[in-house]
C-alpha cells in the first residue's frame, strides 16, 4: 500500500488546524482505520513538506512519544493551536476538508 493519498490529504490541512487519525481514515476509507492512518504518519518521509504534526488522536490528544511529542506541541503552538494538557481544542481547530478530498485508498 502506498501512503501517498494520506500525505496528499495531510498537506491540505491549513496552518492552525488539525485532523484526527480517525478522520483521515474515514475520509480516505483506509482499510484498518485510524491505526492505518497512524502507521502512515509514522512513516512520513522527511523533506516532502508533510505537516505530520497536524494529525492528532481522538478528542485532540497528542499521541506520539518523545522527543516528537514536544516537537509536535511546539509546532502546533507556533501555528496558534490551543493545547491544554496535551489536547488540542477540536472545537476551535478541527479542519473539515472539502468534499472532493474524499476518495477510497486501494490496497496493494
Amino acid at each position: 500500500m502506498t501512503w501517498d493519498p494520506v500525505y496528499k490529504l495531510v498537506k491540505q490541512i491549513p496552518r492552525g488546524r488539525v485532523l484526527t487519525y480517525g478522520a483521515v481514515a474515514r475520509i480516505l476509507r483506509l482499510p484498518g482505520g485510524a491505526r492505518s492512518a497512524g502507521r502512515a504518519m509514522a512513516a512520513t518521509p522527511q523533506g516532502r513538506g508533510i505537516p505530520w504534526h497536524r494529525v492528532v488522536g481522538e478528542r485532540g490528544r497528542l499521541l506520539i512519544r518523545e522527543p516528537y511529542a514536544s516537537l509536535q506541541r511546539k509546532l502546533l503552538e507556533t501555528e496558534g493551536v490551543s493545547l491544554i494538557e496535551s489536547r488540542v481544542d477540536l472545537k476551535l481547530h478541527l479542519w473539515t476538508p472539502p468534499r472532493r478530498a474524499t476518495r477510497k485508498v486501494q490496497s496493494a
